[in-house]
């Protein structure tokens, strides 16, 4: 592989442990650059680790696919599965933080991870995916584009750092 050329692949437990540096690294770029992942900025490193360690637990039992972007020895990006688990709901699962570092926005890798990401799901035995972002983010055009639909926003769904509150809009797409 090239320094130019950006991979896209899944990873395993023990090659996540192996680039958690990079994962770690990612995850407080996107978070303290404003994305809305579940955590306030800025992200400490022992937060993001403690994150995806939890992450590296559910990779084995199956109810997580995790893909990475790379570009060089650099992990430019990232997408996740969570698997439904209940009987009656084998079919679905849901996308999970979609991220991209900042150096690499605006080039196409979110519609590229979010294409790859389906396509894990359909290996999966997964029809229906869906994910959630953040009221207005850019994020919500990206997924529009790519067909999904939205089930419906709710206000106040999150507390911002400053206390203040944001709506969250709910998609859904089958496949």
């Amino acid at each position: 592989m090239n320094e130019t050329e950006t991979i896209i692949e899944q990873l395993d437990a023990e090659q996540t442990r192996a680039v958690l540096p990079g994962l770690i690294a990612l995850l407080q770029d996107s978070v303290d650059n404003g994305a809305s992942v579940g955590f306030w900025p800025p992200l400490d490193s022992a937060t993001a680790q403690h994150y995806w360690e939890d992450i590296i637990e559910d990779l084995p039992k199956g109810y997580r696919v995790l893909l990475v972007a790379r570009r060089g020895d650099k992990i430019v990006g990232s997408v996740q599965l969570d698997m439904a688990r209940k009987a009656n709901a084998v079919h679905r699962a849901e996308v999970q933080k979609l991220m991209v570092h900042t150096s690499e926005r605006g080039k196409g890798l979110g519609k590229t991870l979010l294409l790859a990401i389906e396509k894990a799901a359909q290996e999966a035995g997964r029809s229906l995916l869906l994910l959630d972002t953040r009221t207005g983010d850019p994020a919500e055009q990206l997924y529009l584009k790519y067909g999904y639909e939205i089930v419906g926003i709710f206000t106040d769904y999150v507390i911002e750092v400053d206390g203040t509150y944001s709506g969250s809009t709910f998609f859904y797409k089958k496949l």
